[in-house]
C-alpha cells in the first residue's frame, strides 16, 4: 500500500498576487520618492544659492531684505521643481485632459508651492524678526533648514494627492 501524501497547504486566493503587488507598489513609491528627492535637491541648490547670492553675493543686492531674497529664490526654485516633477517625478500622474486640466494642475502646483514658500518664509520671519536671530547662519537654518524641511514634506503630500492626480495615456496609476 502506498501512503497518500499530505495535501499541499492552500493559500488564500490573491495572497501571492497581493504580496507581489504590494512589493511593486513599495518599489514604485520608493523610486518616486527618490526622483522627488533628486528634483528637490536641485531646487534646493537653486533656492539656497540664489538666496545667498542675493543677500551676500557681489553687490549684496538684498542684504537687508531677507524675506524679499527668499521669495525671489523660492520663485526660481519653484520653476525648476515644476519642470522636474511634472516631466520626471510624476510624469505618469500628470494631467492629460487638455488645456483646462493642465491649467488646473498648474494652479494647484503654484498654490502648493505658495503654501510651501509661506512655511519657509514664516520660519525665517519668526527666527529673524521675532526671535532676533539675524546672522547669515541663523537665517539659513531657519529658511533653508527648518522651513525647507517642513515645506518639502507639505509639497510631497500635496503633489502626490492633490496636484498630479491624472494618469498618462497607456499607463496604470498606483497610489
Amino acid at each position: 500500500m502506498t501512503r497518500a501524501s499530505a495535501p499541499a497547504p492552500v493559500r488564500p486566493a490573491g495572497r501571492i498576487g497581493s504580496t507581489w503587488r504590494s512589493r511593486s507598489e513599495i518599489v514604485a513609491r520608493v523610486a518616486e520618492m527618490a526622483r522627488f528627492g533628486s528634483v528637490g535637491l536641485l531646487a534646493f541648490v537653486v533656492d539656497v544659492g540664489l538666496f545667498n547670492l542675493l543677500r551676500f553675493g557681489p553687490g549684496q543686492v538684498l542684504l537687508d531684505q531677507p524675506l524679499t531674497a527668499k521669495v525671489a529664490s523660492v520663485s526660481v526654485a519653484v520653476l525648476v521643481a515644476w519642470l522636474g516633477n511634472r516631466y520626471w517625478t510624476f510624469a505618469t500622474r500628470r494631467s492629460t485632459g487638455g488645456a483646462a486640466a493642465h491649467g488646473t494642475e498648474l494652479a494647484r502646483f503654484v498654490l502648493a508651492n505658495l503654501i510651501g514658500m509661506g512655511i519657509a518664509v514664516g520660519c525665517l520671519a519668526v527666527s529673524h524678526y521675532l526671535l532676533g536671530f539675524t546672522t547669515a547662519l541663523a537665517d539659513n537654518i531657519a529658511a533653508n533648514g527648518v522651513g525647507l524641511a517642513l515645506g518639502t514634506l507639505f509639497r510631497y503630500l500635496a503633489y502626490r494627492h492633490w496636484v498630479f492626480t491624472g494618469s498618462a495615456v497607456g499607463t496604470s496609476r498606483t497610489r
